[in-house]
């Protein structure tokens, strides 16, 4: 039977590459593995846009062997979405950090946007912790979290 046997990765659409990587590698410290600019019609098949000139970027995130992949469509009508956390269709992403309080501090200062100051869980899996949602350049909320616990660990029983 066929199955999922890890991530791979995970795929945000950017309207700028550059202003991108200068979030994801020069603020937060992503390593960029490789860039690109495909030019191959699976690629445009994949996709659903015969014409786009698509520029891409993977990052390997801290820490690990999972990739965030920048993607910046060209040379297509592109739409800007209401990011905001409870509309259906966005997303964020979450990261285990040291310090909370001095990255938030630190973001900040270098003009990034956040959702709320940290804020300390009452309940849950990160209770006694420290959490905040920031803003990337496009909207979506990168979620820092400094805790002890992880979701495997919790129950609510």
């Amino acid at each position: 039977m066929a199955s999922i046997t890890n991530p791979h990765h995970t795929g945000f659409h950017v309207a700028d590459l550059e202003r991108s990587l200068h979030f994801y590698r020069d603020l937060l410290g992503f390593e960029v593995v490789f860039q690109w600019n495909p030019q191959a019609p699976y690629i445009r098949e994949v996709v659903g846009y015969p014409d786009v000139d698509l520029h891409v970027a993977v990052l390997r995130m801290p820490n690990s062997e999972v990739f965030l992949e920048l993607l910046e469509y060209r040379n297509v009508e592109r739409t800007p979405v209401d990011t905001r956390t409870a509309n259906p269709g966005t997303a964020h992403v979450a990261f285990f950090v040291e310090n909370l309080d001095e990255l938030y501090a630190d973001l900040v200062d270098r003009g990034v946007d956040s959702v709320s100051r940290p804020v300390t869980p009452a309940m849950g899996p990160n209770q006694g912790g420290r959490i905040v949602y920031m803003i990337d350049p496009d909207g979506f909320r990168v979620e820092f979290i400094e805790s002890a616990g992880s979701f495997g660990e919790f129950s609510t029983d």
